[in-house]
């Protein structure tokens, strides 16, 4: 039958002799009964997967084995069949393996392309809009232009960043990020332009501020739009002039510095609305590059949590083989308002808390599942909870999503954790304890 349909097919009468025969053939997929005399099916299944990691093995089985059979597709099989089995059944999972085949095939090689023509391997998928994306970067990586990239929080704007830095010809020279929403207002010339020893009370020394520290290569200004009004004055002379002086100096600094700016707000929405001065918009969006939500490029998700899996298991140590096809369904369908932030914090938190080599639709938070929060679930139900105990409620689980995130960033380092999150090594090793995210052995560490 499959000879007829124009497929190329080998023989063999048992589970020892297809082992040989496989190295030589090196089928695409494999039809392997579960009880056969000798080696049985899942130990043939396995010697034919060790042999060839990308061979698909579709198992046929009797009603009275189906648990073998299941046992089999955790093991790695693709699907199976129960005898009698229906020609056209087996034909529909023939064709289903060899179409997922050659998907992954065209995924590799358009990776391989993208890689080539690109070069942007940090930024992780193969969407239309991203592709688009990637021909804008191509253009203006090399160009000393400023740019301004926009997208919603969690779309990996710094990534991008550092994807055009790095491909610019100020690649040897530094990168120097800035979050303009975290630097208080009154510390703005201080932190960018830099200070004189006794400029201000606390001024003991000289010291240089973000765009003298950037001379040479790229400064990032994270978040512009969340500048206050006279800021964006004192920024948009910097841009126009290319040169700052210090704070309590008397000489100006001539800057050789390309200014990649980015924000999570609508910039031509707040010019309209007289939250941000349109000159300075004009001059940041010489060349603006958005950045699609991960709802808006789902065909990457698949992409991006295998990358993820293999990141924290380098970065963790850990020991996760994959996720099952039901827990990738879920992650697949999930609307992601945290976007990629929000995957790589689900992804972090699954791998760790797993019990298996693998993630399961168990591993994954209630709202990626579509339940609601409770007791069961990992949290309170907190239907006939107090305004205190609600907020208590919601205090703990974003604190634990945070540790498990701030970890994964870390690289598992305890103390550049605790610091990054502004508490002591004991208070971190305590949250840990609490949340179970540690053994009690462990105190010794701290």
């Amino acid at each position: 039958m499959l000879t007829e349909r124009g497929f190329t097919v080998a023989e063999a009468e048992s589970g020892e002799k297809a082992i040989p025969i496989s190295a030589d053939f090196r089928p695409d997929v494999a039809l392997l009964d579960v009880n056969m005399p000798g080696m049985d099916g899942l130990a043939t299944l396995r010697a034919l997967m060790e042999q060839n990691s990308h061979i698909d093995c579709v198992m046929m089985t009797a009603y009275g084995t189906i648990r073998s059979a299941v046992e089999a597709m955790r093991s790695g099989a693709f699907d199976y069949v129960t005898k009698p089995f229906d020609n056209d059944e087996l034909l529909l999972i023939i064709n289903r393996a060899i179409h997922m085949r050659q998907l992954s095939s065209e995924v590799d090689e358009l990776r391989a392309e993208l890689s080539t023509r690109y070069g942007f391997n940090e930024i992780v998928g193969i969407s239309p809009k991203l592709q688009a994306v990637f021909r804008t970067m191509t253009k203006v990586a090399p160009i000393d232009a400023t740019v301004l990239i926009e997208g919603e929080s969690g779309t990996g704007k710094e990534l991008a960043a550092r994807a055009i830095h790095n491909r610019s010809q100020r690649a040897k020279g530094p990168f120097v990020g800035v979050n303009c929403g975290a630097i208080p207002q009154t510390l703005f010339e201080a932190e960018f332009f830099g200070h004189e020893k006794g400029a201000f009370t606390d001024a003991r020394e000289s010291r240089s501020g973000k765009f003298e520290q950037a001379q040479g290569g790229t400064i990032f200004l994270d978040e512009v739009g969340e500048l206050a009004p006279e800021n964006q004055v004192k920024l948009l002379r910097v841009l126009q002039e290319h040169e700052i002086t210090r704070l309590g100096g008397r000489h100006t600094i001539k800057l050789n510095v390309r200014v990649i700016a980015a924000t999570n707000v609508d910039l031509k929405s707040a010019v309209e609305q007289g939250r941000f001065r349109e000159d300075l918009y004009w001059r940041l969006n010489v060349v603006k590059v958005t950045l699609p939500s991960l709802r808006e490029r789902k065909e990457d998700i698949t992409l991006l949590v295998d990358h993820l899996l293999d990141r924290y298991n380098r970065e963790l140590s850990l020991a996760v083989k994959g996720i099952t096809a039901q827990a990738r369904r879920l992650l697949e369908v999930y609307a992601w308002p945290g976007n990629i932030r929000e995957l790589e914090n689900v992804i972090c938190s699954a791998m760790i808390l797993c019990e298996g080599d693998e993630i399961t639709a168990q591993d994954l938070p209630p709202r990626i599942k579509g339940e609601a929060e409770t007791e069961g679930s990992g949290g309170r139900n907190l239907q006939n909870a107090t305004l205190a105990e609600a907020v208590r409620e919601a205090s703990e689980r974003l604190e634990r999503i945070m540790i498990v995130s701030r970890l994964g960033e870390m690289k598992g380092n305890r103390t550049a954790t605790a610091e990054s999150l502004g508490i002591s090594r004991k208070t971190l090793f305590n949250k840990m304890r609490q949340y179970g995210l540690s053994d009690e052995h462990e105190d010794s560490a701290y």
